[in-house]
């Protein structure tokens, strides 16, 4: 079973925001003829890299709920501008969206396990548009009519 990483998304105000951003770097990699991900950098490379790389993503956390994710291609060891040993998680560029889940805020990434993460949504069965905002999804849900 995978295990995941759970971060916030700091700067990012929602999923469309995300998925625009992630969408600006597609390009960019096209154009620049490169391979199209999205490199995270942090301070401390996971302990658990094995597990994570059995199929884990990295679930976002945006405006206080756990909103979307990005699966886990591999993790690099990477040197910031100082020269210290950092972490690069290299995710996919598709965002996937999961029903949303309120979280605190924490610094760092945390280990999420696979039980504990939301479940995607889907556009087909689920009755979730993906044209619609997700503060419209979030409060119907809250109505119970999603």
């Amino acid at each position: 079973m995978p295990l995941n990483l759970i971060k916030l998304c700091v700067g990012i105000e929602s999923v469309e925001e995300l998925e625009q951003y992630r969408a600006e770097q597609r390009l960019r990699a096209e154009s620049a003829g490169t391979e199209p991900c999205s490199t995270h950098r942090t301070r401390s490379f996971p302990r658990r890299a094995d597990e994570i790389l059995e199929g884990g993503s990295l679930y976002w956390v945006i405006k206080g709920q756990v909103r979307a994710r990005q699966r886990i291609l591999r993790l690099e060891e990477i040197e910031s501008e100082d020269g210290r040993p950092r972490c690069g998680i290299v995710m996919d560029l598709d965002v996937v969206r999961v029903v949303p889940r309120p979280h605190r805020a924490f610094q760092g990434w945390r280990y999420l396990e696979e039980a504990a993460a939301p479940q995607d949504l889907y556009d087909s069965g689920g009755g979730v548009d993906g044209d619609m905002p997700s503060e419209m999804q979030e409060e119907l849900r809250r109505l119970g009519i999603l």
